[in-house]
């Protein structure tokens, strides 16, 4: 009768509106539930439904009803229930719905205004709704979201290793986050590099990757360096899901591929069951999900994903021309770098000038929050690239202004 009474409680449940945080948390009060599982066990569960994939074709769940939802809905659901275990699995004596906020409070400062206003409201379960419906959700149009799922949201696992840190060590919490994207990006980097038959599109993704490395706030670290960087077990298997995720991009794991993830196990001690299992599991979800999965079904889902990232940037510099136009005129010295930036490699004091010069502009702009999330620094170089072409007015040199 109580497993019934926990159906007819979810059944009505709506992701989607005001309220959602406190009905799920009423259902998921039983044994063997979610947030009662040890962090390893509730991981590859997550992996299983998606999440740590990018793809919330499942709950972690399995009494929710996964056919109601929309793909943000579920992974709404999976964050939440994510979130709530990392908690459960803490010493924490905060009260969790108020240390989750506080949490993305110290996300928002890294990430610059990613959240607006939403933290200036009090800390309850409505406004935790807010903040996970804009975490997940950068932007209405389908362009957007397209890029939101195949790269921001397979970081995603990244907020519930930050916020287990954040839990015991919240002083810290800004530069462990710093660390494992950086790592993330070298790791998949190099997975992509070393793939044996290149097409031109792997070349440009690669390239793309290599030249946002560039332009992020944190120095780029070689391979070296990351495996002689400290990861715990958690962190270790979801570097390595990540790598065989990159790895797959065109649906196969060739002999090179193979050898890398196999390298990338053995230098962050990880099992060769455990590889064997990732391996395995990144092949089975994409095989079993390839037609609910829109990247999937194209040939190529590198060409798919730089087309689709070209088309994204190039739409946001066109719909945000006008203010763009006054925050370049207010800012000679970035013009000239991008400038030169489109000719050569910029020097690493350039890199860093660029680099605060282009944070101040996307804090100006709330349609660029996309370019401070996790896996938009993807983007940069794109941005570099496409911003002259688009705006020329703001690029030359011989223009006479009217006032003059």
């Amino acid at each position: 009768m109580a497993f019934l009474f926990l159906i007819k409680q979810t059944d009505n449940m709506n992701p989607s509106a005001r309220g959602w945080i406190k009905k799920l948390l009423i259902s998921i009060d039983k044994p063997d539930s979610s947030h009662e599982l040890s962090e390893e066990m509730l991981y590859i569960k997550l992996r299983n439904c998606g999440f740590v994939y990018g793809s919330n074709l499942l709950t972690v769940e399995s009494y929710l009803s996964n056919s109601d939802f929309t793909n943000e809905e579920r992974c709404k659901i999976n964050l939440f229930l994510a979130l709530f275990n990392a908690y459960n699995n803490s010493k924490s004596s905060e009260i969790f719905i108020d240390s989750v906020i506080c949490f993305y409070k110290i996300i928002n400062a890294y990430k610059t205004s990613l959240f607006g206003e939403i933290l200036r409201d009090k800390s309850d379960a409505y406004t935790l709704e807010k903040i996970i419906h804009k975490r997940i959700q950068i932007d209405s149009n389908a362009l957007t979201k397209n890029f939101n799922y195949f790269v921001t949201n397979a970081l995603m696992y990244v907020d519930i290793l930050a916020f287990k840190h954040y839990l015991n060590s919240p002083k810290t919490t800004e530069s462990y986050i710093k660390k494992l994207e950086g790592t993330i990006e070298t790791i998949v980097f190099n997975a992509l590099n070393v793939k044996a038959q290149k097409s031109t599109y792997d070349n440009s993704l690669i390239k793309l990757l290599e030249s946002s490395l560039r332009y992020q706030n944190h120095e780029y670290k070689s391979y070296e360096d990351i495996i002689a960087l400290d990861h715990n077990k958690l962190e270790a298997q979801y570097i390595l899901d990540i790598a065989c995720m990159a790895t797959w991009s065109d649906q196969i794991i060739d002999a090179q591929e193979h050898k890398f993830l196999t390298q990338l196990a053995l230098d962050f001690d990880i099992q060769k069951e455990i590889l064997h299992d990732a391996i395995v599991s990144v092949n089975q979800f994409y095989t079993a999900h390839k037609k609910n999965i829109s990247l999937l079904n194209s040939k190529n889902v590198v060409k798919s994903f730089y087309d689709n990232s070209s088309s994204l940037v190039s739409k946001l510099i066109s719909r945000n021309s006008k203010r763009l136009l006054i925050e370049l005129k207010e800012s000679k010295e970035l013009v000239k770098l991008i400038s030169q930036a489109t000719l050569r490699d910029l020097t690493k004091d350039e890199q860093k000038k660029i680099n605060a010069q282009l944070l101040d502009l996307f804090k100006s702009i709330p349609s660029f929050a996309i370019f401070m999330l996790p896996g938009g620094a993807l983007l940069l170089p794109l941005f570099i690239k496409f911003i002259p072409k688009l705006l020329p007015s703001a690029f030359d040199d011989n223009r006479i202004d009217d006032t003059e």
